[in-house]
């Protein structure tokens, strides 16, 4: 008599949905760690009322993490910190494709020919989460922290994969998405993001026109693989009068041949353009 076949890596008597699959002291020590990631160091007792636990429970969980270098305490502060030995298992993530190695030399040469800042993203989860950048040498400089996240609709490279998406995609993501508005030009309407989607189609780049903070644009361009689909896109960022209106075709159209470069690296065809130019309701 055939037997159901079990899920390779997960105990025999666990039902797939059930709530016995979670624990819940890893959940707590995995929001410990989060929490100290979102800061740059953080006293025990700020991290026990940011996530309302115990001191005496947060006090174990960051000294296990430190006995195996995943969190680390300055002695002089006592604020606790990200240990190097997490960042070597993050970096595992990077490792699951060539996307970050095959774009540092494009990354570099963008940086150089627009003297801003270059980055690249791809979407997780509903936002995007930035990979790598590689920086201007320029004093006043965006920066973002590899991990770090933003939303689709008010950064540049949300807004220039929104754009490669087909429109059943979109629909699906939208009532997931919180339109929130940053700064008075944040898009947050649905038709206006939507109508905004089909011009970055047709010119082949994204803007965030100080979307997300006072002061700051990106222009952004999605990147494909070799089945055409948009993976994750490149952009650089800077202050916005180092990025005037007469810029931004000029620096648009650069983002854009150095995503359709990277493309073809990945082993994109020729042709990268995958919307089509007629959305179906």
């Amino acid at each position: 008599m055939a037997t159901e076949k079990r899920k390779r890596g997960r105990p025999k008597s666990f039902a797939d949905k059930s709530e016995q699959n979670t624990n819940q002291s890893l959940d707590r020590a995995i929001d410990i760690l989060e929490c100290l990631a979102s800061a740059r160091g953080l006293a025990l007792s700020e991290v026990a009322e940011r996530l309302d636990l115990a001191p005496a429970t947060v006090y174990r969980a960051l000294h296990t993490f430190e006995s195996r270098r995943l969190t680390e305490i300055d002695p002089e502060t006592q604020t606790w910190h990200i240990g190097p030995d997490l960042f070597r298992l993050g970096s595992a993530f990077l490792l699951r494709s060539s996307l970050v190695e095959r774009a540092r030399p494009v990354l570099r040469k963008l940086m150089e020919v627009t003297g801003e800042t270059a980055n690249i993203g791809i979407e997780r989860d509903g936002e995007i989460l930035f990979l790598s950048q590689v920086e201007t040498q320029s004093n006043i400089r965006a920066f973002f922290q590899p991990g770090t996240r933003a939303p689709l609709h008010a950064s540049g490279i949300g807004k220039a994969l929104l754009s490669q998406y087909d429109r059943a995609r979109i629909d699906r993501l939208l009532p997931e998405m919180r339109l929130e508005q940053f700064t008075m030009k944040t898009r947050f309407d649905k038709e206006q993001l939507l109508s905004e989607l089909d011009l970055i189609h047709r010119r082949g780049w994204a803007l965030d026109d100080e979307e997300r903070t006072h002061g700051m644009r990106c222009v952004a361009a999605p990147i494909t693989d070799f089945t055409g689909e948009a993976i994750g896109g490149i952009s650089v960022s800077g202050p916005s009068d180092r990025m005037p209106d007469a810029r931004l075709t000029e620096i648009g159209n650069i983002v854009r041949d150095a995503a359709l470069d990277l493309s073809r690296r990945l082993g994109a065809p020729l042709s990268v353009s995958i919307r089509p130019s007629t959305d179906e309701a």
